[in-house]
Parts: structure tokens; sequence; C-alpha cells
């Protein structure tokens, strides 16, 4: 059986599957594979080269981060345009990996959902969310919001979802995941 974890920026899902792991699941990271995929890839070098342009690498072959950033930032459709590229080869990748669980923070949005059985969202009240990213990266308030507003609600998540994880900073989340995994059978 294949798992998607997924949840909003700020709500921990990272730290759900850092509990998972310490139970002995393994957990892909879509994010992180992006990342490594961007890195690696020839094709996928090849392809976000003739899509950005010539500053899409370095000289030394580095991933110029703030040239992909202002390509994606520019508007929708380059953002869609990255993702039609990205997106196919972390859906490979995962398939290859051998890993029945995933992580990925847009699993619905980018359909990734399609390559698993059972999804599992991990869930916080917004003012904690918004607490979370500004500690960790640092960033004010409003720009904390208009990160969280890039993504689908919550709301909306959950009720794609088949489990919940609230991770408010008070509820056990052992017992959760322990339940859940019981449901699952696993």
């Amino acid at each position: 059986m294949k798992i998607g974890i997924t949840g909003g920026i700020g709500s921990g899902k990272s730290y759900v599957c850092k509990l998972l792991a310490a139970k002995g699941i393994e957990v892909y990271d879509c994010d992180s594979a992006a990342k490594r995929l961007m890195r690696t890839s020839e094709r996928l070098r090849q392809q976000l080269t003739e899509l950005i342009g010539p500053d899409t690498y370095d000289a030394d072959g580095q991933l110029n981060k703030a040239a992909v950033a202002k390509f994606l930032l520019t508007s929708e459709t380059n953002a869609h345009a990255i993702d039609h590229i990205v997106h196919p080869a972390v859906f490979d990748d995962f398939r290859q990996s051998g890993i029945n669980w995933m992580e990925s923070a847009i699993m619905f949005e980018s359909g990734i959902n399609q390559l698993v059985d059972r999804v599992i969202v991990v869930t916080a009240p917004e003012q904690v969310r918004i607490e979370r990213i500004m500690q960790r990266d640092g960033i004010s308030r409003d720009k904390a919001r208009e990160w969280m507003g890039r993504q689908w609600s919550q709301d909306e998540v959950r009720r794609r979802a088949d489990f919940e994880i609230v991770n408010d900073g008070t509820t056990p989340l052992d017992a959760q995941i322990d339940s859940i995994l019981k449901q699952l059978n696993i």
C-alpha cells in the first residue's frame, strides 16, 4: 500500500515524517527529490534551460535558484511550465524508489496523489502555522500569510484526505500516528 503525507506550510508534516522514520517507516520527500533531480538530471537540466534561459545553471553547473525563482514568480503560466517539467520527473523517481510512503506539500495540486492509495493530512491552527513559519524562516507575519495563501486551504486538503493528524502542539502525535497505522494494518 502506498501512503501520502501532506499538509500546508507550517503544519509540521516533516516532523511527522521524522516520527514515522523513528518507527522504521521510510518516507520519500518530494521536495528534496525535486531539488536533487533539478541538480542531477541531464534531461531536466536541458528542459529547464530551454524554458528559463541560459542563466538557469551557472558555469559550474549549479542551479541558479535566483533565476529560477524570478522566472517562477513572474507568472502563474511560468510556474505551471516548471511544474510540467519537474513533477513528472519526481513521479517517475518515486515509482522507481521502492518506497511506499511519500511526503508532498502539494499532494493534490500536483496530482501525485494518484500514485498513492491513502492520504494523511497534517493540520495545525493557522496561528500556530504562522508562528512556526516565522520562526523557521525568519520572516514577517505578512510574508508567512502570503506563503500560506499560495497553497490550497487546509479545509480543502482535509476534505480530500483519508486521515488527519492534528499537530497543534498539544495533541499527542504518537497516539494519532499509531491509530492510523493500526487502521492501515501497518
